[in-house]
């Protein structure tokens, strides 16, 4: 098992230090240029119909609320990997590693856009009458050369098929570690949120969407509340902090304290590694929770996947300044480095600091699960039949399990080498359709109806 760890971990390490820089950063930056940088020049007016319309039940055709597809979609965006995956990533890559995490979540607007988009324009009626997209359907029906798009449809959905069970494991490890902590047995904690779990997804899309819609707002405003009460408790550390993060970013860090230094190679990839699978721009996840959506157009669908990235690089951005600003990120080992929020919040508000986290992270990582296995069963459904992907909700809940039996740097490795194979296809899939996400950009931004919204008055 080792030498296979070896192995998987050495692959993993080439395709994010060298090939993925190329990958998701130029193809953001392409996307963003290709695009004409519509996330800044339409920064309010994307604010205004995302923020601004929360309740709003949406237009056209669809299967549920904008909010509440995006809301699903967020459930898995924002999960443990915000609140323990950060200091992850910084455990193992430095300060630095918070700065490539940026860098994903400016370009990733533009690349998760462009998967909503797809996902709304190439979305299907499945025989439950819901509307069913992503990947695998914009590839089969998108791609110019019909056969190719066949194959890396199937590919993309095998390995995602099998990269959701380590990712579901993941997230089990994530809450495990910190209920431990508290003196609660860890196949208790898994047994505990397997039936939490199976009870929300046994239900469908119509209930899915109806948890998320309410569990998410809950537990961000939760853990953003502890989370700056403990940032400005030190904020007088915050700018020696921001200089440690520019600065690592392209020199490395020196050990220091229990941290064992890290060079920039690894800063990049951990960083890039972490925030892929924080906003999962380039996984093509996004095109699966957006193409249920009512919606009078694919654009109008697509700013919500913009939000998601403001929404998810906030909650990161606040995990890793309170990690670096308490101090914590010097004093914890890597292996057990998702208690370094609690040990941050414990820093400053004691004990209750620790019962936030450990509920935050709780609700994080049901809502995060719940999502993961919607889309798994998509997956499946795709690849298989619609009747196989019911069953298969069933095998991914029990997949929980594997978190009681699993350790954080194993279901890392293999998730990070998973993960590379589900993104390389659909990135090249969404560079080489840009060209419709750009037309359908134009025809929105200069339509009748976005001239009413914001010039005439």
């Amino acid at each position: 098992m080792e030498n296979f760890l070896a192995v998987v971990g050495a692959i993993s390490g080439f395709l994010w230090n060298r090939l993925f820089l190329v990958v998701l950063v130029g193809g953001g930056i392409y996307l963003t240029i290709r695009l004409k940088f519509f996330q800044v020049r339409y920064f309010p007016y994307i604010i205004k119909q995302t923020f601004g319309k929360i309740l709003d039940k949406g237009k056209g055709e669809g299967s549920v609320s904008p909010f509440k597809a995006t809301a699903t979609a967020l459930a898995s965006t924002i999960g443990a990997s915000n609140i323990i995956g950060v200091p992850v990533a910084i455990a193992y890559g430095g300060p630095g590693a918070l700065f490539w995490m940026w860098v994903i979540f400016l370009v990733g607007c533009a690349t998760k856009f462009s998967e909503a988009v797809l996902g709304v324009y190439y979305r299907v009626k499945n025989a439950d009458g819901y509307y069913v997209g992503g990947p695998g359907y914009y590839m089969t029906q998108g791609f110019p050369i019909k056969k190719v798009g066949k194959i890396m449809a199937r590919i993309t959905v095998f390995v995602s098929m099998i990269y959701y069970f380590p990712s579901i494991a993941m997230q089990s490890v994530s809450l495990i570690q910190n209920t431990s902590a508290l003196g609660i047995n860890q196949y208790v904690s898994a047994a505990i949120l397997t039936v939490l779990v199976g009870v929300v997804v046994i239900g469908g899309l119509k209930r899915v969407a109806q948890v998320a819609g309410k569990m998410v707002p809950t537990m961000c405003i939760l853990y953003l509340a502890g989370a700056l009460i403990v940032v400005i408790a030190n904020i007088k550390n915050i700018p020696s902090s921001l200089a440690l993060v520019f600065g690592s970013a392209f020199t490395g860090t020196a050990a220091v304290g229990g941290f064992m230094g890290a060079g920039v190679s690894m800063a990049i990839r951990m960083g890039m590694a972490r925030a892929t699978y924080s906003c999962e721009a380039g996984m093509g996840s996004a095109g699966i929770a957006h193409a249920a959506t009512i919606t009078d157009h694919p654009v109008r669908q697509g700013f919500w996947a913009v939000f998601e990235v403001i929404v998810d690089g906030t909650v990161c951005t606040l995990s890793g300044i309170l990690v670096l600003a308490s101090g914590v990120w010097k004093d914890i080992a890597p292996s057990v480095a998702t208690t370094m929020p609690a040990a941050a919040f414990q820093k400053v508000m004691g004990p209750v600091g620790g019962y936030i986290v450990t509920i935050s992270i709780t609700l994080f990582v049901l809502s995060t699960i719940i999502a993961i296995i919607w889309y798994a069963e998509k997956m499946v459904e795709f690849g298989l039949t619609t009747k196989i992907s019911k069953a298969a909700r069933i095998i991914y809940t029990l997949s929980i399990m594997l978190g009681a039996l699993s350790g954080l740097e194993t279901v890392y490795v293999v998730l990070d080498l998973a993960n590379a194979f589900i993104i390389l296809p659909n990135i090249l899939t969404v560079l080489i359709l840009s060209p419709l996400v750009a037309k359908l950009s134009k025809e929105f931004f200069s339509g009748e109806q976005f001239y009413l919204e914001n010039i005439k008055k």
